[in-house]
């Protein structure tokens, strides 16, 4: 690649993060989403830094952040490329934000309780509040364990069987995130700035065992819930639960790529198999 293509974007200079953190996100984003494949060259640092008017020793700090996150190689005479295994652990949010440049967006959550979808919506959103991602239509589908039915997990330590209480708190965090997640978005829909902004919920009756997002129907992020034992406030008495813990959990990368044939391909495509075979089948709506 010997010049810098459009898709790299610009700097925003209202964004507070320092140039060389917005170069490595643009970066990250372009090599996650297959924009930059496996193999292909980086333009150079001074096609890059012209690009995004900076020094070169800017560029250089954000390319040190990728090859610290073993995304990109150096080669010796001939420039800086794409690995070609990028499969990790990624951050949500920066895939997010990026799916929120399309015209159309669509997620699709399947998991606990929806805690670390609403985050990184939030400042995502914000940033379509003040202009500065404009898409026409956000469409978000939010499928969680029903806590008010009988679970195998979250469950005391002690007895390690179904208990209402355990359940009834693990009700009241899924409905916060999910309730806020619904507000998030539909209120860009009644502010008039979107014009389709949707979100539907529905439920079903199987422990929660990992966490899936579906961004525009290209990337897929997945993830394991492990159990964990942690004492929480159960009406005013500590108790020792088994818990899933899902906010700090990795979550790995698909995405859709021009061979039908990939692992990513076929991943996103069994990923969206899966959830709307659920959806339409043994889930039941959500009544915020």
């Amino acid at each position: 690649m010997s010049e810098s293509p459009d898709f790299l974007g610009q700097l925003d200079p209202d964004d507070p993060k320092q140039a060389s953190q917005q170069i490595a996100n643009k970066l990250r984003a372009a090599i996650l989403t297959r924009r930059l494949a496996p193999g292909d060259r980086l333009p150079s640092q001074p096609e890059l830094a012209a690009r995004y008017g900076v020094a070169r020793e800017t560029v250089k700090r954000a390319l040190d952040l990728l090859r610290a996150e073993r995304l990109i190689v150096s080669r010796q005479g001939s420039g800086v490329f794409v690995r070609a295994q990028t499969q990790r652990a990624v951050e949500l949010r920066p895939h997010v934000e990026a799916a929120f440049e399309r015209p159309h967006v669509t997620i699709d959550f399947a998991g606990f309780s929806g805690e670390t979808l609403r985050d990184a919506l939030a400042e995502t959103l914000d940033k379509v509040r003040v202009g500065r991602l404009a898409p026409e239509t956000i469409a978000v589908r939010v499928l969680i364990s029903d806590m008010t039915a009988p679970m195998a997990l979250p469950t005391r330590v002690e007895t390690q069987t179904d208990d209402p209480a355990v359940r009834e708190r693990a009700e009241r965090i899924t409905c916060r995130a999910v309730d806020a997640i619904i507000d998030q978005v539909t209120e860009l829909g009644d502010l008039g700035l979107i014009r389709s902004a949707t979100v539907e919920v529905r439920l079903h009756r199987a422990s929660p065992q990992f966490k899936l997002y579906i961004l525009n129907n290209e990337e897929v992020f997945y993830g394991f819930y492990p159990v964990t034992e942690r004492t929480v406030s159960i009406k005013g008495e500590s108790t020792a639960i088994y818990d899933l813990m899902g906010k700090d959990v990795p979550l790995f990368h698909y995405a859709v790529t021009d061979d039908d044939t990939s692992h990513g391909t076929q991943f996103v495509e069994a990923s969206r198999q899966w959830f709307d075979s659920v959806w339409s089948t043994i889930a039941y709506r959500y009544d915020a």
